[in-house]
């Protein structure tokens, strides 16, 4: 007799399912979850050299959206109801609230969405930067630890441009944001 073989079936998990879970205490304040497409994805731990970069992003662009945008710091950007990253750095339209109110930030509210990739750079390229552009955001820019590089990508045309320490470089929605990363790589 033949064996029939099934693929196991996968639970999908939504963005309210996700934060019922949360509310509910699944999840250790500890834990380092995103949610990618309808599953959770654990987060590799922060390096000392990913925590470096991050605050060297987040002051560069604290300086240089001041008054302009917020800079919003490993919180979470709710893309659809299947899938709500986490980005390393966010540059949002600027609000009164600063989002306390209402729906989480989403792409209409998104200038910018930086990842800082050491272990992830792979991840980041083939899963997170097909999921934002899907999701209409315009610019994100990933950060090369290893080669010590930022690539920015920009919608509509999907360009691409690399960057390395000595240059400068403004949003593609706030041109009038420059961030010098000097500042950013040391």
């Amino acid at each position: 007799m033949d064996e029939v073989l099934t693929a196991p079936t996968r639970h999908r998990v939504d963005v309210d399912e996700y934060h019922r879970m949360a509310e509910a205490g699944i999840f250790g304040e500890s834990d380092r979850i995103e949610l990618i497409d309808g599953d959770l994805i654990d987060m590799a731990p922060i390096g000392q050299g990913h925590a470096a970069i991050v605050g060297g992003l987040n002051e560069a662009l604290f300086m240089a959206c001041a008054g302009r945008a917020i800079v919003w710091p490993q919180n979470p950007i709710r893309l659809d109801q299947s899938s709500e990253p986490q980005p390393d750095l966010a540059v949002l339209r600027r609000r009164a609230d600063f989002y306390a109110t209402g729906e989480r930030p989403g792409p209409a509210d998104v200038l910018l969405l930086v990842e800082v990739a050491d272990s992830s750079l792979r991840f980041d390229q083939r899963v997170k930067l097909p999921l934002y552009s899907r999701a209409g955001i315009a610019e994100l820019w990933i950060v090369d630890l290893q080669r010590r590089v930022l690539h920015a990508h920009r919608k509509p045309n999907g360009e691409m441009t690399t960057h390395q320490p000595g240059d400068q470089i403004g949003l593609a929605l706030a041109p009038e944001i420059v961030v010098k990363l000097d500042l950013v790589f040391g």
